[in-house]
């Protein structure tokens, strides 16, 4: 049931005299339920109750924290048509985009309920003491990961499920050992108080300790800068614009302790198409593409904004069969009127450049939040030029480049800002005649795609969803997948430490049973 309170560990407070309401862009109006904002003191009270939760939670076993997460993704089940519902209403977004995505959340909470009760990926590295060695012995040391503390995680406008309350980054936190802090997306609040209540009845179903979650409302900024500048919090989770990310970044550089911003902040996703692919399978490449940039109306971090092509009769037939088929495509909903006043600001600001033409663009009457998508085209010296076209529209919008030649794509790629995708759309053995552009687009991106769209995160090990700043603000780490819980941890080192002391994963006989390097060699043996 919607209270339109905050959740502060296992009870709803209402302190604040701010309230708002969220609002169906479908509909053209605000929904029923008001939320109400946290007040200073409430934002104090969620921190202290992290603070000591973490005392307990960051030491409980794999076993318990798994049984935690898996119970999150049950109680999640469990509100089964409530929240699909909920999320409708809030982002305009069809039942089916609902129901895929707790799926997916799901299936983020379940993989690392999996990782942690193996247990092996701390990483525990052991070193055996040489009390003979010459010149001088060395001593017992033994590394493992340990949980930084409580982190706060700022709910995505674009997931309200999958990168929000119980996403990605809240499930790698809770993975790792760290209490989390929401700080709920305003857009969908309503969605985020549902996913708040199973998590926190999943805590208290699994014996977790009060506080080692909390959902806090607001409807502008000043709450998320409080959480970040509050001493207590030791890391942020954000998934969201680069304005945004930026600033939260530079606050927590600021502070008296530091603290690390994980954040992923959106791309163009450059898209290399080939000559020869180009030349052959133009006309289906546009239709595919035009799909994949009105998919979701444009709203994904991976959509693809920027397609690149070598000029000639090829790239021109392209361009233009492009246009054509992003006119058959319907116009659908965005997330809210904001989101929608940011992308007609964006795009016309675009379309506003010299020297950039309009291959189509839909003018047909559309309902109210309904997005028209455009695509348009530059050649690659104006492109080169004006550094505003290589900025994110965000929306079902993308800018076809006319390169010279492939020294010019080249250049293109290597002068661009960090990004999270890169595609290559080549025919059979094409790509191995440009290995220049291929390395060149290896360094701006976190992952290359061949022959495919970039739209389509998949959650599995080897996923890396990060990349070069300003996609996100630390290419070493991926956003999505088990790999995403080195973010909340950091390397910790114990000297000659008596073996009953020593936390199981590197106590001589190995409990766990978990895999552990010791003298250089992976072993699950005992020492």
């Amino acid at each position: 049931m919607i209270t339109g309170k905050n959740h502060i560990g296992n009870r709803t407070s209402a302190e604040g005299a701010v309230t708002f309401k969220t609002f169906n862009p479908i509909l053209n109006g605000e929904n029923d339920h008001i939320y109400t904002e946290a007040s200073n003191d409430e934002v104090n009270h969620a921190v202290e109750l992290a603070t000591t939760a973490f005392k307990k939670f960051r030491s409980i076993s794999g076993t318990e924290k798994a049984a935690f997460l898996n119970a999150i993704a049950d109680e999640i089940l469990a509100l089964d048509d409530t929240l699909v519902q909920v999320y409708c209403s809030e982002t305009g977004l069809p039942e089916g985009r609902a129901r895929g995505e707790r799926g997916r959340t799901v299936g983020q909470l379940r993989s690392f309920a999996t990782l942690v009760e193996q247990g092996s990926w701390i990483e525990a590295t052991i070193d055996t003491a040489i009390p003979d060695r010459k010149p001088m012995p060395r001593s017992d040391i033994r590394k493992m990961l340990v949980p930084l503390g409580p982190v706060v995680v700022f709910g995505a406008s674009n997931f309200p499920l999958a990168y929000s309350t119980a996403g990605g980054d809240t499930a790698a936190a809770f993975a790792a050992g760290c209490p989390v802090i929401v700080k709920s997306h305003p857009m969908h609040a309503g969605t985020g108080e549902l996913v708040s209540q199973a998590i926190i009845k999943a805590a208290e179903r699994t014996g977790m300790p009060n506080g080692v979650f909390s959902n806090l409302n607001s409807s502008g900024i000043e709450i998320g800068q409080k959480l970040v500048m509050h001493p207590g919090v030791k890391a942020v989770g954000f998934t969201g614009s680069i304005r945004g990310g930026r600033a939260l970044y530079d606050m927590a550089a600021q502070r008296e302790e530091p603290i690390p911003v994980f954040a992923e902040m959106g791309s163009i996703n450059p898209v290399v198409i080939l000559p020869e692919a180009l030349e052959k399978r133009g006309d289906s490449l546009a239709k595919t593409y035009a799909g994949s940039i009105t998919l979701g109306t444009g709203q994904f971090c991976t959509n693809p904004g920027l397609l690149l092509g070598i000029k000639g009769d090829a790239l021109t037939n392209f361009t233009q069969e492009l246009g054509k088929e992003i006119l058959q495509i319907e116009p659908s909903v965005m997330l809210h009127p904001n989101i929608i006043g940011a992308y007609e600001h964006n795009k016309n600001k675009a379309l506003s450049q010299a020297n950039i033409n309009v291959v189509a663009k839909y003018d047909d009457e559309v309902k109210t939040n309904f997005a028209r998508q455009v695509v348009t085209t530059v050649k690659g010296k104006t492109f080169l030029e004006n550094p505003t076209l290589h900025h994110e529209v965000f929306g079902p919008f993308s800018l076809v480049v006319q390169c010279e030649n492939a020294a010019q794509l080249e250049e293109i790629i290597s002068s661009l800002e960090g990004q999270l995708t890169g595609t290559v759309i080549s025919e059979n053995d094409e790509a191995e005649n440009y290995p220049n552009i291929i390395a060149a687009l290896q360094n701006r991106v976190g992952r290359i795609i061949f022959n495919g769209v970039p739209t389509g995160v998949e959650v599995c090990p080897s996923m890396v969803h990060g990349g070069p700043y300003p996609s996100s603000t630390d290419s070493r780490f991926t956003a999505v997948g088990i790999h995403s819980i080195k973010r909340w941890v950091r390397p910790f080192s114990y000297q000659d430490w008596p073996n009953e002391l020593l936390p199981d994963e590197l106590k001589n006989e190995n409990p766990l049973a978990i895999n552990r390097t010791i003298n250089g060699e992976l072993s699950r043996k005992n020492i």
